[in-house]
């Protein structure tokens, strides 16, 4: 990201030099969570040739392994370049469509002369929304839903992030939610300790999970209760002879 920014400084007139520079030396981003290990992955070859081609506006004949090892070549027209966490992702126009890249696996770049055909109406962070909405629907495809408790909202939101999805309240003050997932035993395992805060109206496999795994925690732990208190009492009648 310095280094497009430092690319575009310099392409700028004198008079807008150093306003520019103040600019991009007036944010530091730093996507390391607290707590987490300082761990700096290096930055994907291809990453600066990709770059300066999106600023130049030239198509790139790209060289490109995908996740079974196929290797492949096309010609793309570079829109724009995302990172997500620690990946970098390349969107760009194809033959075939609009596509993402993932700049780790490009094993070629090779600028072309030939302008990059940009739709007039191309928006960067509104073209990777609806991407990355469209890959987490196929990566979370089942959909929990459930009403919530307003003081739970946000215990729903520290756990499952962008997986949630609040909607409007019910007759009884309560929140409508969604909770995406791709396993339902999974999901029912997470929301089985929200018991306090929120019940879930379906699938009826969640249901039918979280009923499962509630007589299964009676089992293993309502014995010991049970022991417990049969100990506290012979304790108490002891006491009293």
């Amino acid at each position: 990201m310095k280094a497009a920014l430092r690319k575009l400084v310099h392409a700028l007139p004198e008079p807008f030099r150093v306003q520019a520079e103040a600019a991009a030396s007036s944010l530091v981003m730093d996507p390391q969570r607290w707590g987490a290990s300082r761990v700096e992955p290096r930055p994907p070859r291809f990453l600066d040739a990709l770059q300066d081609a999106v600023i130049r506006g030239v198509q790139v004949r790209l060289g490109y392994v995908d996740r079974e090892g196929t290797e492949t070549e096309r010609i793309v027209h570079p829109l724009g370049i995302v990172a997500k966490g620690p990946s970098w992702y390349l969107v760009a126009n194809t033959e075939a469509g609009r596509r993402t890249f993932r700049i780790d696996r490009v094993s070629s770049a090779d600028p072309t002369c030939d302008p990059v055909h940009r739709p007039e109406d191309f928006d960067l962070a509104e073209g990777w929304r609806a991407i990355a909405d469209e890959v987490e629907r196929k990566r979370m495809p089942l959909e929990v839903r459930a009403v919530c408790a307003p003081q739970g909202i946000g215990v729903l939101r520290m756990g499952f992030g962008d997986r949630l999805e609040v909607g409007g309240a019910t007759t009884d003050g309560r929140i409508e939610v969604v909770i995406r997932g791709n396993d339902e035993y999974k999901l029912a395992g997470e929301l089985a300790g929200l018991i306090d805060w929120i019940e879930v109206t379906g699938p009826a496999g969640v249901r039918d999970h979280l009923a499962s795994i509630g007589d299964a925690l009676v089992e293993r732990y309502g014995r010991d209760r049970q022991h417990r208190r049969a100990d506290v009492s012979g304790a108490c009648l002891n006491s009293l002879r």
